[in-house]
């Protein structure tokens, strides 16, 4: 038995359990992506029933601390890193989000390819339906977990470069910025909502078919009220959480 319980505490067992846990994920002795041992070893760890244990990995697995991972058992997540959605005006990128959680932002490109413009894309461009646009999808890492598929939609006029130049472990803005001089400083429209991983998400971004996603589609402007780009994001949702 590795670990003797406070039988006199008043905290339940499996709470002692779990906070055991937890400080065995956060002082790294569980590192992340690493599996946790079962819950016959755990239960024979704590000298505690099985329910015990799967109630304490439950409520882990809800603060987003372990994910179960269907015929491979029980794993450590990435701490989840928390972003601000601040009004239309004001613009949190998600390298600025990386670093304001102590992070390091990276990314990978996935592929770069002239589109062309559904209903709603059309409509928030100005442009007819079936106009080519350029898309760019990344995989955006937190301290190297992928936490991010991002899908950013461009009016091929004048962001012609991005066919070409690195995009790779850089803030895609700013790389438009120092091109153009363009920011983007308001979001408009912005609509998040909750989506199942499809097979393109999954791979991507290393969760299992049909797991819980935040989707994320939203509109950049610029200074002058231009419009930017069009984003639809998809965000693991036991890596990531919105702070509104």
């Amino acid at each position: 038995m590795r670990s003797q319980l406070d039988g006199s505490s008043s905290a339940p067992l499996y709470q002692q359990v779990l906070d055991l846990i937890k400080s065995d994920i956060e002082r790294g002795t569980y590192p992340i992506d690493s599996q946790i041992p079962t819950e016959l070893e755990l239960s024979k760890m704590y000298g505690v029933g099985r329910v015990t244990v799967r109630r304490a990995i439950e409520e882990l697995a809800g603060e987003g601390y372990l994910t179960k991972r269907q015929g491979r058992g029980t794993f450590v997540t990435a701490t989840k890193m928390i972003r601000k959605v601040h009004q239309k005006d004001d613009v949190q990128s998600f390298t600025q989000a990386c670093t304001a959680n102590g992070m390091h932002a990276g990314a990978r490109v996935v592929s770069r390819k002239t589109v062309k413009a559904d209903v709603e894309l059309a409509a928030f461009f100005g442009v007819d339906e079936g106009a080519d646009l350029l898309l760019v999808s990344r995989v955006r890492t937190a301290d190297g977990v992928p936490v991010l598929f991002e899908n950013n939609y461009y009016p091929e006029d004048g962001f012609e470069f991005l066919k070409d130049v690195c995009l790779s472990n850089c803030s895609i803005f700013e790389v438009v910025g120092e091109r153009t001089g363009k920011y983007p400083v308001a979001s408009d429209p912005c609509r998040l909502e909750i989506a199942r991983a499809g097979i393109n998400e999954a791979r991507e971004l290393k969760v299992p078919v049909g797991g819980p996603l935040f989707f994320m589609s939203v509109g950049f402007l610029d200074a002058e009220g231009a419009h930017f780009c069009y984003g639809r994001q998809f965000y693991v949702g036991s890596r990531y959480s919105f702070d509104i």
